[in-house]
């Protein structure tokens, strides 16, 4: 095989080719070191803006998120408090005392709509309070309900005796009589009074044609209505709520006893009134037996219409008639004082 021959002039031009050609070379590998590093670069800047606009897209997306959830809470809230102002104005309406205070009322509401729900709901609160404590009490008396009434106990009178020695007032004036009786029971957690015969005569007949009536009583948030019924001599009341729960075994809140002793020598019939003062105070228990004399003792028209409805129309009978007829007896009872 032909061999090429290698002279020193063919070994210089090949050296001088070598190193031409390396240099070229190694210029050629910086230029494309350069071109990757560009490359990579712009790789790393594109992967870059790629991130940050999906976390700029993801941001938007909880923002836009965060405003609807913001708002639909502010409608939910605007509606709740709506729906529960119309209520409370709703309720307020039904109180008998709405008309009087309307004007303050409506004033408050727009001035200062949070301030009005606010005192509404403390309001609300001290009711439910309330509610609670008689809700106990009545749990309390439900294990010391008294039995019904037998025919031959319902007539049965109690004696003055039980109460004061009748043998040492027998020689004392009417006067004298009921001032000691009045004295006697100041001290006593209990009602007292005294009647004429004509008075007594009047209310024990009308109690046994309306033998069991409704009265209502003031409260600081509205009205309570008792039950009353007569039974002999004896008057005896108790809340319509427990009547509703126990029927005859209902405790009772006031029992009036009505002594007739002296009727005869002088004329005066004694009343005693014992209350539960877990339940009453005395000026309630007070009105309870005035309200009781002006619908049994007196020859009042629409009163009469009451007892009369509630006995024998009980479907026609309305209870805001009570209450009504109660502002009626305030007002004339105001009329009577400012004459004076």
């Amino acid at each position: 095989m032909r061999r090429f021959k290698t002279s020193e002039a063919t070994s210089g031009l090949l050296t001088d080719f070598t190193r031409d050609g390396g240099a070229t070379t190694q210029r050629a590998t910086f230029a494309v070191s350069a071109d990757l590093i560009r490359v990579r670069q712009l790789r790393q800047w594109i992967f870059m803006a790629s991130v940050l606009l999906r976390n700029a897209t993801r941001l938007g997306r909880y923002l836009k998120s965060s405003r609807i959830t913001a708002r639909t809470s502010n409608e939910r809230y605007v509606m709740t408090s709506r729906v529960r102002f119309e209520k409370v104005l709703e309720e307020l309406q039904r109180n008998p005392y709405y008309d009087k205070y309307a004007q303050k009322i409506a004033k408050l509401q727009q001035t200062s709509p949070e301030e009005f729900l606010q005192r509404v709901e403390h309001q609300e609160k001290k009711i439910h309070e309330k509610q609670e404590k008689r809700e106990k009490a009545a749990n309390f008396y439900q294990t010391e309900a008294k039995p019904a009434l037998e025919p031959d106990t319902q007539t049965k009178e109690t004696c003055l005796d039980s109460i004061m020695k009748v043998d040492m007032i027998k020689n004392k004036s009417k006067e004298e009589i009921i001032k000691i009786w009045n004295e006697y029971h100041k001290q006593k957690d209990c009602i007292c009074g005294t009647m004429t015969p004509e008075q007594y005569d009047k209310m024990f007949a009308r109690g046994k044609q309306y033998s069991t009536f409704l009265l209502p009583l003031p409260r600081e948030q509205g009205y309570e209505f008792i039950m009353c019924q007569f039974y002999g001599s004896e008057v005896h009341m108790t809340p319509l709520l427990w009547y509703q729960t126990h029927k005859e075994n209902a405790p009772e809140c006031l029992t009036m006893i009505h002594y007739t002793e002296l009727r005869e020598n002088k004329g005066i019939i004694l009343m005693r009134g014992e209350f539960d003062t877990k339940l009453l105070q005395v000026q309630e228990a007070q009105c309870l037996a005035n309200e009781l004399q002006l619908y049994y003792c007196n020859d009042h028209e629409h009163r009469l219409q009451l007892l009369e409805t509630f006995t024998n129309r009980p479907d026609e009978f309305k209870h805001m008639d009570l209450i009504a007829q109660l502002e009626t007896i305030s007002l004339e009872l105001n009329n009577v004082e400012t004459k004076r």
